[in-house]
Formats: C-alpha cells, sequence, structure tokens
C-alpha cells in the first residue's frame, strides 16, 4: 500500500497536468502491529480489538493531517466505484456527517447488490429496549445474525426516504466537516455508548450535537470481502 501511494504522488502530484494536482499530497504511516490473517478479521470475537486498533489509526490520520480545510473524507481503500459527483453531491445536503449507502455485488443468476456497509444504521425501539439491558462496558457489533441488535441499516428505508438520520456510520465513505473533527470528536478507543471505532464517532457526534445522515439510495460499492 505505500508503494502504490508513493507511485500515485509521483504520477499525479510531481508529473501530472499542474492545475489537476492538490493542494497537498502526504503519506502517513503508523503500524500498531495488529494484523489479522484474512480468514480472521471479521470473527465476532476479533472485532472489538480490530476495531479499537483502526479507531486509533484514524486518529492519528486526522490529527497529523488536518490543516485548514473544510472537509474529511474518509474512503476505503476496497472501494470498487462511486458517482464521479460523489464529493460535491454529499456536500451539498450541508450536514456535519454524512455517508452513503455501501453495497457490494453478488450472482443469483443475475448479478445483484446487497448492502455492505452494516455499520451505519439507526436506533429503533427493539434496539433501544436491548440496549437498556446491556452493561456499561458490553460492545455491540453489526452483521452477525447470532447477535441481532434490531437496528435499522440503510437498505431498510422506503424509497422516500432519501435522507434519514443516523445514529451509527461506518468508514466506507464517511464525508465529516471538519469542524467536528476540530472540536474533539474522534473515533473512540473506548466503548461510548457500546460502540467504537467509526459507529462510536456517530454516537459521539450526535452526542454533541452534530448532524448525523444517511443517504439510504445514493450506493457506492464495495469489493466482496
Amino acid at each position: 500500500t505505500q508503494q502504490l501511494l508513493i507511485d500515485a504522488k509521483r504520477r499525479y502530484q510531481e508529473l501530472g497536468p499542474v492545475e489537476k494536482r492538490f493542494k497537498r499530497f502526504d503519506i502517513y504511516r503508523q503500524d500498531f502491529f495488529n494484523a489479522l490473517p484474512q480468514g480472521k478479521r471479521h470473527l465476532r470475537e476479533n472485532q472489538r480489538d480490530r476495531r479499537i486498533i483502526m479507531a486509533r489509526a484514524r486518529n492519528y490520520l486526522w490529527t497529523r493531517a488536518l490543516e485548514d480545510e473544510q472537509w474529511v473524507a474518509w474512503i476505503d481503500s476496497d472501494l470498487t466505484s462511486y458517482p464521479p459527483t460523489i464529493m460535491r453531491d454529499l456536500m451539498a445536503y450541508d450536514k456535519d456527517v454524512i455517508v452513503p449507502n455501501c453495497m457490494f455485488p453478488f450472482r443469483n443468476g443475475n448479478l445483484n447488490y446487497r448492502i455492505y456497509d452494516f455499520n451505519a444504521w439507526q436506533e429503533t425501539p427493539e434496539s433501544l429496549a436491548m440496549i437498556a439491558k446491556l452493561k456499561e462496558d458490553d460492545f455491540l457489533v453489526e452483521g452477525y445474525s447470532s447477535h441481532p441488535t434490531h437496528r435499522k441499516h440503510l437498505d431498510k428505508f422506503d424509497k422516500n426516504e432519501t435522507l434519514v438520520p443516523l445514529d451509527g456510520v461506518g468508514g466506507t465513505f464517511t464525508l465529516v466537516k471538519a469542524h467536528v473533527h476540530r472540536s474533539g470528536v474522534g473515533f473512540p478507543t473506548w466503548i461510548f455508548q457500546h460502540q467504537v471505532e467509526t459507529e462510536g464517532f456517530g454516537k459521539l457526534a450526535n452526542a454533541n450535537g452534530f448532524s448525523v445522515f444517511g443517504l439510504p439510495h445514493y450506493n457506492i460499492h464495495h469489493v466482496n470481502n
């Protein structure tokens, strides 16, 4: 990954047309030495520690990289496609935090798409009733049928619900107004309202009065991994 970034910096920033160069193109590296084998990275029992490491990495990045920018975009390297106008489209909603609906392709005779990012969700009466019975340090994680959370994910909204408030967000493509981070709202490395990392960020942003929204029918695509 590091060499790919170095090559991209040379290709686009140093050799590319001046009018298409970025204001800055910085590369940061910080190793947390917590690599999991591919077959174990999605096991439920690994999620708390894995997500805490990811939160540390995100916090390291925004505290090092953010200068006078107005927006911060968190973009997953495994995305395969998204609209070329996505930045302008998301900015136009003027929300503090906003996410599209991340899908992945699968074949069942024909090519179809299913939701990939289960970390963007809205609490429901059922999920709140479940949470009321939890201990303060209980950790919740999405996408495991053995441990349902009863939350409403972005694929469960009606067609007329184009912009919806969220409690948790994922990190496949998350656009954040920079003042949210500058206010001190980052990615919890501790359990905050039963969440860490991006979902904890959504909870923390809401708790600090920032607007957190999702676009159920604005789709982007991720590899199926």
